[in-house]
């Protein structure tokens, strides 16, 4: 029997925090009708879409920490919250079809990569949703004790609001400090 997972990953431009990946296999009593990008969902009906997928699925989530999206950069770190979602799957898929046009380095896995796969593929869309939920919830948690930011509605991205706030109040040990303009900021680290 075919076992396809979808996997895709959030956080990649965000200025702060962890890039976050999930990987989804959908039961077949799931309405793919519901899935789309995460994107493009509302915040409230994304948080019940998610519940409803990891109801009716199997799904892991990985991330890598803002000191390995330092250290090896953002694709590479993307990749590795992949990988890591993917081996933390109960079942192994047979084919695992990944969002864009890179994909991270598993031995012995069918994978596939899909540019806009979130908006085509059903199980690369509720990936979507499940990683975003999860990384909005971490976000908005690291929020409430780094006041200022905004994070809990910019999710670290590099917004007006967040982009006068790190003028104001400086970086944090949550920013990447690779990422342009942290990078032009380091002497003011708090």
């Amino acid at each position: 029997m075919k076992i396809t997972a979808g996997v895709d990953e959030v956080g990649r431009g965000s200025l702060m925090g962890p890039v976050y990946a999930a990987a989804v296999i959908l039961n077949s009593s799931i309405d793919i009708k519901l899935l789309k990008d995460s994107k493009s969902i509302a915040k409230d009906k994304r948080e019940l879409l998610s519940n409803y997928i990891k109801k009716n699925s199997t799904w892991a989530v990985g991330k890598a920490s803002v000191k390995e999206i330092d250290k090896i950069n953002i694709l590479q770190a993307s990749l590795l919250a992949m990988k890591r979602a993917i081996k933390k799957l109960k079942i192994k898929p047979s084919h695992i079809l990944i969002d864009g046009n890179k994909l991270p380095d598993l031995k012995n896995y069918n994978l596939k990569a899909v540019i806009k796969g979130d908006q085509k593929i059903p199980s690369i869309s509720a990936a979507s949703i499940i990683a975003k939920v999860s990384r909005d919830k971490f976000i908005s948690a690291l929020a409430k004790n780094n006041k200022g930011y905004g994070w809990d509605q910019n999710f670290g991205y590099g917004t007006k609001q967040h982009l006068k706030a790190i003028k104001k109040l400086g970086i944090n040990k949550h920013h990447r400090k690779t990422f342009y303009p942290i990078s032009r900021l380091k002497t003011h680290n708090i």
